[in-house]
């Protein structure tokens, strides 16, 4: 968390900024864990001085605010960043500030209670023959056939072979487990079990629960800690059907309860009547 539907919407929350001119760079007073910044913050506030915001896009789980030069700001949210317009959900988290011209919005925030996220200044060049290539195809852009060369012939279970950025970007262990209850598939299977329709009922499942969390802005959990650039909750939280709901009926067949294992060190929810391994 965030994943890739809070982070699309940290992206189109930041599109009022395109044209504006990056004037200052502020490091706030901050006693918490420092975020890893590249270059460090003097030269970093020194590149982006005075250059002009061109566009704004995402990269799996990255928000890239474009510069008219093609380097890019790179804003990595990992566990509790946000990227925000509005004032911050508190003051001492935050950890960096874009001060704009040309009026509202005058300032772009970048927040993050656990210190984890990163903020990169890349070149043209860096953003394409290093970062992109690291990165697998964008999640809503995936197709079943990619789906299944990529991951195929892997014995790794389904459910922890979606978290790996390198096939396909931006699913994280929330959506990956309302993916596979969607397209009923048991998040122990291994990938080279897999058949053609499960390929694509996946896929498919991708589509529909990604754009729909995109719909309602993404997903803030009981820590509170995901907000949208206004500072204003997600509402996805209110449709999960399996995610962190251990113990509750399946919302689909309304006979088990959803059950909560532990793959690779993170939580799945799944319910064992609807997703069967063969």
């Amino acid at each position: 968390m965030p994943e890739l539907p809070e982070v699309e919407t940290m992206r189109r929350g930041l599109l009022p900024v395109v044209g504006h001119c990056i004037v200052e760079v502020a490091l706030p007073p901050c006693d918490r864990r420092p975020i890893a910044i590249t270059p460090p913050y003097p030269v970093l506030a020194r590149r982006l001085r005075g250059k002009r915001i061109s566009g704004i896009s995402r990269l799996g789980k990255r928000v890239l605010i474009e510069l008219d030069n093609g380097s890019a700001i790179v804003i990595e949210p990992r566990m509790t960043g946000l990227v925000l317009l509005a004032e911050p959900p508190t003051s001492e988290h935050l950890r960096l500030r874009l001060v704009l011209d040309g009026g509202e919005p005058n300032e772009v925030l970048f927040w993050d209670r656990r210190g984890l996220g990163t903020v990169s200044l890349l070149s043209a060049d860096d953003l394409q023959h290093s970062l992109r290539k690291r990165i697998g195809p964008d999640a809503l852009l995936i197709t079943a056939e990619e789906l299944s060369t990529k991951l195929g012939d892997s014995r790794r279970p389904i459910k922890p072979a979606l978290l790996d950025q390198r096939h396909v970007a931006g699913i994280g262990n929330l959506y990956a487990a309302e993916i596979l209850f969607l397209a009923r598939v048991d998040p122990r299977s291994r990938c080279d079990k897999l058949t053609r329709p499960q390929w694509s009922r996946i896929q498919a499942a991708i589509i529909e629960v990604l754009e729909a969390a995109i719909l309602h802005e993404g997903s803030t959990l009981s820590d509170g800690t995901y907000r949208n650039a206004l500072n204003i909750a997600g509402g996805y939280q209110n449709y999960h059907r399996v995610y962190d709901r251990a113990g509750e009926i399946c919302p689909r067949c309304a006979r088990k309860e959803i059950r909560r294992i532990v793959q690779a060190g993170r939580s799945t929810f799944f319910c064992p009547a609807c997703q069967t391994r063969r």
